[in-house]
């Protein structure tokens, strides 16, 4: 299927690993001209770039004028902005319970999985209003309708960002601007597999192996495994796309049947 992507200008948050990797990839090969906004860019990021196929934009979306010089850089690049992806977030197992969560903790997590895409899309958004048409495409997760005390922040901010997403299509919707979420359940990369990831964090407070854990999480689902960061990114690409052009306003779920409710 031709997504009649070639020729487009894509942001995409939290692009060095991951989701967003996968998605920056996806979006390159599809002819997409890409701005990857990332803290610190990877061997992998940095290669996409050296092929010209990317540029990359250092920027930390966790202070309050990174995500507008990461949109300004963006527009600069590719002459206007068609789509944007709000990718990045972190997830941190909070195995003390509800308890051992600061102030500080709270501020990181909705700072980092909530305002980073509320303040890139408010940057964004006149960018894409001034062309008549475009895709934002938010990565959110199955917590946010999962609510689950060892991630009792990150779930809060995720079902936050999915509220903000489903009201924002309401309101640019008429104006051309299509607003969807992706809401992956667990996903086979680092912030779940890593050597610091969810699996080896609960492990370590006692719950056996990471191996052990990452089963048991896979088990879950209906299909018995991780989802592959590479099918996030052909979900998102088709929400981007044109092909999805009267789907706006949506969530689609992409957790090997995870979520078993309506």
């Amino acid at each position: 299927m031709d997504l009649r992507l070639s020729g487009k200008t894509a942001l995409v948050t939290g692009a060095s690993k991951g989701i967003g990797l996968a998605i920056t990839r996806a979006l390159a090969e599809e002819g997409v001209t890409v701005v990857a906004g990332a803290r610190t860019s990877g061997p992998e990021l940095s290669e996409l770039a050296a092929r010209g196929a990317v540029h990359v934009v250092a920027a930390d979306l966790s202070t309050p004028d990174g995500p507008g010089r990461l949109v300004d850089a963006a527009v600069s690049v590719g002459g206007g902005l068609d789509i944007l992806v709000n990718n990045v977030g972190a997830v941190k197992p909070r195995t003390g319970g509800f308890l051992s969560v600061t102030d500080e903790d709270w501020d990181a997590a909705l700072t980092i999985n909530l305002l980073a895409a509320v303040r890139t899309t408010r940057a964004a958004l006149p960018h894409l209003l001034d062309r008549g048409q475009g895709s934002i495409v938010t990565v959110s997760s199955v917590n946010a309708v999962l609510p689950d005390p060892l991630v009792i922040d990150y779930s809060a901010a995720k079902a936050a960002l999915s509220s903000f997403c489903k009201s924002l299509s309401k309101e640019v919707g008429p104006r051309g601007v299509r607003v969807n979420t992706v809401s992956p359940g667990p996903v086979s990369t680092e912030l779940w597999l890593g050597a610091d990831g969810v699996a080896a964090t609960v492990a370590r407070a006692g719950s056996g192996t990471p191996e052990d854990v990452a089963k048991h999480a896979a088990g879950d689902s209906v299909t018995g495994r991780f989802t592959r960061p590479e099918e996030v990114a052909d979900l998102v690409l088709l929400l981007a796309s044109d092909r999805s052009a009267n789907v706006t306003g949506a969530d689609f779920a992409i957790d090997g049947g995870l979520v078993t409710t309506l």
